[in-house]
């Protein structure tokens, strides 16, 4: 479900529900993305904190409009300290969310997980970012420095077994590993949506 390091992103133990889009009014009501499958799921697991744990907070739903989660924060009483928090990524404990289903991971449990090829065992890399793609995602693999980023479609052919506890997942990408990409172009928006809670592995490649 929600999450190599990439922006925002924070350790294991924590998955990035959301983030603050701006204010709301003049009260100071936010905006807030969520990263969860349901949208006001953001608030379902507890006070948020920040990524630094620095600041914690009270999530009261006022409404959902447009995908957006329209909420006040406790703390937050005028639209300048509302607008202060503009960009402000949401976290809880990894431990309080349910545990996925069958072939649906959190985004944080996938994240630095090592790549090998799934004929030989080669290393070639760890999983740097899952990027969205239309009915399937994509997992982004880091190859190491001065190398090109590797996209490889989340699906059980391309991605046939996955070891969340031993730290490592296998990949037999369509094609080998000729289709590759620079990692200057994979663009920032593309990153957007990487915290996003939760992906399902889909049967195969055509599901996209």
């Amino acid at each position: 479900m929600s999450s190599a390091q990439v922006p925002g992103a924070a350790d294991r133990d924590r998955v990035c529900v959301g983030a603050i889009a701006g204010a709301q009014g003049v009260r100071g009501a936010v905006r807030i993305k969520p990263f969860t499958d349901a949208p006001e799921d953001v608030a379902a697991y507890g006070p948020v904190s920040d990524e630094a744990e620095n600041r914690r907070f009270e999530i009261d739903i006022l409404e959902v409009r447009g995908g957006m989660v329209i909420a006040a924060l406790d703390g937050v009483e005028d639209r300048n300290a509302a607008e202060a928090l503009k960009g402000l990524r949401l976290y809880v404990a990894r431990a309080v969310l349910p545990e996925a289903d069958d072939d649906e991971f959190y985004h944080a449990d996938l994240l630095g997980l090592k790549v090998v090829m799934a004929e030989g065992g080669a290393e070639v890399g760890t999983v740097r970012a899952i990027i969205p793609a239309g009915a399937t995602e994509v997992l982004e693999i880091d190859r190491g420095p001065g190398q090109h980023t590797q996209l490889v479609p989340f699906t059980r052919e391309a991605v046939p077994k996955i070891d969340i506890k031993a730290g490592w997942l296998s990949i037999d990408p369509p094609g080998g590993m000729e289709e590759e990409r620079p990692e200057d172009d994979v663009a920032g928006d593309e990153r957007q949506d990487t915290d996003r809670q939760n992906t399902t592995r889909t049967d195969n490649a055509e599901d996209e």
